[in-house]
């Protein structure tokens, strides 16, 4: 009897919104763009996991920072500076940039970005859902830390290499994808790290995750 076959995603935000990678039984299926997180969702009926590269599991004001944040940052070494604090929902849910620093003053401008988004997952989370960091998956896909920044033409290159490497070919033409590259290559990392959760391989930072709501406030790899 034939196993069947397995279909993830891996979602990474975008310009326009939302990049996903689906991969069934481990290979490149498709990449899709959609405008907001639930209509990505929408289209994802048949992955039986889905990672995400965006915070889940919102600290409190005096749990800062999230130990998921700090053990990811040690995790990649060269590449922490991609790794950015979480802000506290307070936080989040501040009407402007000004107010949010007054609830929390390290607030980077970095972090507030990607408010918007944040909240976007936060509000249509379900139990396929799980945060993941590229550089993250990266790191454990290649046995080290990225050598180049994503960016950059020799980062591009090492990290596609990788994906093909586990058997992860992306194509040379995406059609109705206008997401970056960097963007594409992340989400198909996601996705790799949400192929070794249904398969009981992937792992968290921290080791051991406290806990919020049933959930596990951790990066998976």
């Amino acid at each position: 009897m034939i196993a069947p076959m397995t279909v993830v995603a891996g979602l990474d935000a975008c310009r326009s919104g939302w990049v996903a990678v689906v991969l069934d039984d481990g290979r490149f299926e498709e990449a899709l763009v959609g405008p907001t997180f639930t209509a990505v969702l929408e289209r994802l009926d048949r992955a039986s996991a889905i990672g995400v590269d965006i915070p889940i599991g919102l600290p409190a004001d005096d749990a800062l920072p999230r130990p998921a944040d700090g053990a990811c940052r040690a995790f990649v070494g060269p590449r922490r500076g991609s790794v950015f604090p979480t802000p506290p929902r307070a936080a989040l849910l501040a009407s402007s940039y000004a107010e949010a620093r007054r609830v929390l003053p390290s607030l980077s401008a970095q972090s507030y970005a990607l408010r918007r988004k944040i909240l976007e997952v936060d509000a249509a989370l379900t139990d396929r859902v799980f945060e993941v960091h590229p550089e993250a998956s990266f790191a454990a896909m290649g046995t080290a830390p990225m050598t180049h920044p994503k960016r950059t033409w020799n980062g591009l290159m090492e990290r596609r290499a990788l994906l093909a490497a586990a058997g992860i070919e992306i194509p040379g033409d995406l059609p109705g994808c206008d997401a970056a590259a960097d963007d594409v290559l992340d989400a198909a990392a996601v996705a790799w790290t949400a192929a070794r959760k249904v398969r009981g391989e992937a792992r968290t930072l921290p080791e051991e995750p406290p806990w919020d709501g049933g959930r596990a406030v951790a990066i998976w790899y």
